[in-house]
């Protein structure tokens, strides 16, 4: 039997989101049009007064209303054991901050698996609650973002990172509240 997945819309500044719950925790928030999203099945259920997705919902109006740095969530993210230990150490990133593909990869204890880890990082299913957006290359440049580079920059504006559109250089400045 399948279990019964919940999600439901949001707008924000940077366009519609889908946030999607499996039994008490969020498993997901994509970015409509974002890669790597979750194809929906007869299990899902919209379900856009579930107390669960309001709340997720709520965190991430205050969040892109700089009112909010971390979220205060229960998070049920499915991935390879390798994909989760990344997506662990993105989420020790703080807001205002970067971190490159090459330290996550020190942290988990992988430092040759740069690659790996930038894979990983791109299968993220929490777009903005595990923030992969602070994730840069070595030299500071925006590299990839599911959500597309143009939500990458918007969403380090919003955390108040400066950053160089002639090379994309990253240089952290103060962040909102928690």
């Amino acid at each position: 039997m399948n279990e019964i997945v919940r999600w439901c819309r949001i707008d924000t500044p940077l366009g519609t989101v889908r946030i999607v719950a499996r039994g008490d925790a969020i498993a997901g928030v994509w970015f409509d049009g974002q890669k790597y999203d979750a194809v929906p099945d007869a299990a899902w259920r919209e379900s856009p007064v579930d107390p669960l997705l309001r709340d997720a919902a709520r965190q991430l109006q205050e969040y892109f209303a700089g009112r909010r740095a971390r979220f205060d969530l229960a998070l049920a993210p499915q991935g390879t054991a390798f994909q989760q230990s990344v997506w662990r150490e993105i989420a020790k990133v703080p807001a205002g901050r970067t971190a490159s593909y090459g330290d996550l990869a020190r942290r988990i204890g992988r430092p040759s698996a740069v690659r790996a880890v930038g894979a990983a990082v791109g299968r993220n299913p929490l777009s903005v609650i595990v923030p992969c957006h602070r994730i840069v290359g070595s030299d500071g440049s925006l590299t990839g973002y599911a959500g597309g580079l143009e939500r990458k920059r918007a969403l380090l504006a919003l955390e108040r990172v400066e950053v160089d559109a002639a090379h994309d250089a990253i240089a952290a400045g103060p962040a909102h509240s928690a």
